[in-house]
C-alpha cells in the first residue's frame, strides 16, 4: 500500500482504469477532504456535502474506464463535483421537504463575505435575464429587490405612479419566473431567496 501511496494522480488513473481498487483508496485519501470544501461552499450543508462526496466518489470509479482520456484527474473531479453539486441542489429546489431546508442551511450557514459557485452562477442568469427588460423596468427591479424599496418610495424617488411602479415588477417578475423555471428549473421564490435575503 504505501508503493501506491507515493504514485502521482496520473499513475493512479492508470492503474483505475485497469481497475485496481487499492489506487482509487488512495485517490480517494488524497482528495475527499479537500472536496468536502469545495463542496459545502457550493452546498452550504454538512449533510449533503457528505452525501454528494460520496456519490462524486462512486461515479468515478462505475466511470474509471473514461480516465484513461482524462489530462488531469483533479480538474476532472472538481468538475465532476461541481455539476454534480448543482444538479443536486436543482433536483432538491424541486422538492418541496427539501427544499426548506435547503435554503434554510444556505441562509443561516452562508459566508456573506465570499461570493460561491452557486451565488454567482444565479447573479449572472438574473442579470442577463434584467439584461433583455426595457430600462426603466431595470431600474425598478433594482431599487425594489436589490435596495428593498417600498413601491410608494420608489414612486417617489422616479416621479411616477404607485401603479406604474406595480407595473413594471408585475412584468419583470413574470419574465423573470418563466425564464427562472425554464431554464434553471426551480422557482423564482427561491432564486431571490438566495440572491436577496434579509
Amino acid at each position: 500500500m504505501a508503493e501506491v501511496e507515493v504514485l502521482s494522480d496520473a499513475e493512479l488513473q492508470e492503474l483505475m482504469v485497469n481497475g485496481d481498487y487499492q489506487a482509487f483508496t488512495v485517490i480517494y485519501s488524497r482528495y475527499v477532504n479537500p472536496l468536502k470544501q469545495f463542496l459545502f461552499k457550493i452546498l452550504k450543508s454538512t449533510e449533503l456535502t457528505e452525501d454528494i462526496t460520496q456519490e462524486v466518489f462512486i461515479k468515478v470509479w462505475a466511470n474509471r474506464a473514461k480516465l484513461a482520456q482524462i489530462k488531469s484527474f483533479k480538474a476532472y473531479l472538481y468538475i465532476a463535483a461541481r455539476n454534480h453539486a448543482l444538479d443536486s441542489l436543482k433536483a432538491a429546489f424541486r422538492s418541496e421537504v427539501a427544499m426548506g431546508e435547503v435554503i434554510r442551511s444556505f441562509i443561516e450557514q452562508r459566508d456573506s463575505t465570499a461570493e460561491n459557485l452557486l451565488d454567482k452562477e444565479y447573479r449572472l442568469f438574473l442579470d442577463r435575464v434584467l439584461a433583455s427588460l426595457p430600462e426603466r423596468t431595470r431600474e425598478i427591479f433594482a431599487l425594489c429587490r436589490e435596495q428593498g424599496k417600498s413601491y410608494d418610495e420608489v414612486a417617489d424617488i422616479l416621479g411616477i405612479s404607485r401603479n406604474a411602479v406595480k407595473n413594471h415588477m408585475v412584468f419583470s417578475m413574470k419574465i423573470l419566473s418563466n425564464s427562472v423555471k425554464k431554464e434553471l428549473g426551480i422557482s423564482l421564490s427561491i432564486l431571490l431567496t438566495v440572491l436577496f435575503r434579509g
